[in-house]
């Protein structure tokens, strides 16, 4: 059985055909998913969703790359956490790729952003879900500082060096690989892949984003992961069913889960 960590159902890629999605789930043995929130607008979709399916799950947060949102305050995101199928906080982070003309200096508000997301996280003892992308030096940084430890979480969609894997690591932190680390030109992340240690690790699609080979440059659904799990399981020296155990049973024991009905 798999579980897929990361997703975005609700985006409009794949909500039209969510039906079809979640049968090709069940077909896949993906027997549960995270539907994660990226601005606090689409939060009452996304826990929607999480309360019309046993098998989805929902977070609550404002994605560090969105800009001109409503920002949420730490009372917010502490009430919205208390709902029994929001399992994280986030996806929170920082994201400096896109600066714009603009300095890293000038990206304080994703700071504070990140710093109200890891405060409700320790409040609400609700693990953090973290995007961090041309910004690890800040954000395991800004994870110290506000001791992002207590509650722990996942660095997602990991693209990271092995310095910035056993950082988090020391954190007490998971590393979910997604579909990134079937591509060809990603050796390194491989390299990642074969270090974190089992009961660290997590698999994920982020779909609709990042399709795995041999669906690259597709739509990306939950029905997907299991071929992550393949390439790490062949990398590990694995059966796909191991590896697969694995992620599930940390998944579950993260996000505290229950077990598939």
């Amino acid at each position: 059985m798999f579980i897929d960590s990361h997703c975005h159902l609700n985006f409009p890629e794949l909500k039209a055909q969510l039906p079809q999605l979640l049968q090709a789930m069940a077909q896949a043995r993906v027997v549960q998913a995270v539907c994660i929130s990226t601005t606090m607008d689409e939060f009452a979709e996304v826990k929607a969703l999480a309360d019309a399916h046993d098998e989805l799950f929902a977070t609550v947060g404002v994605h560090p790359d969105t800009e001109d949102m409503r920002e949420p305050t730490l009372e917010q995101l502490v009430a919205e956490a208390a709902h029994p199928k929001v399992v994280a906080i986030g996806e929170t982070g920082l994201d400096y790729y896109r600066l714009n003309g603009r300095s890293v200096e000038d990206m304080q508000w994703q700071r504070e952003r990140f710093r109200t997301h890891i405060r409700a996280a320790r409040q609400t003892g609700k693990p953090l879900v973290i995007h961090t992308r041309a910004s690890a030096e800040d954000t395991l940084r800004l994870m110290r500082e506000e001791g992002a430890s207590q509650p722990g979480g996942v660095l997602h969609c990991f693209t990271e060096s092995m310095e910035v894997a056993r950082a988090a690591l020391d954190l007490d932190f998971h590393i979910s690989f997604s579909g990134i680390v079937t591509f060809k030109n990603a050796a390194d992340l491989r390299d990642v892949a074969r270090m974190v240690p089992l009961d660290r690790m997590l698999i994920e699609t982020d779909s609709p984003y990042l399709a795995p080979v041999p669906y690259r440059g597709k739509t990306n659904q939950p029905a997907y992961v299991p071929h992550v799990a393949a390439l790490i399981a062949e990398l590990r020296g694995l059966s796909v069913e191991e590896l697969a155990g694995h992620c599930t049973t940390n998944t579950r024991r993260l996000f505290r889960m229950p077990q598939a009905a």
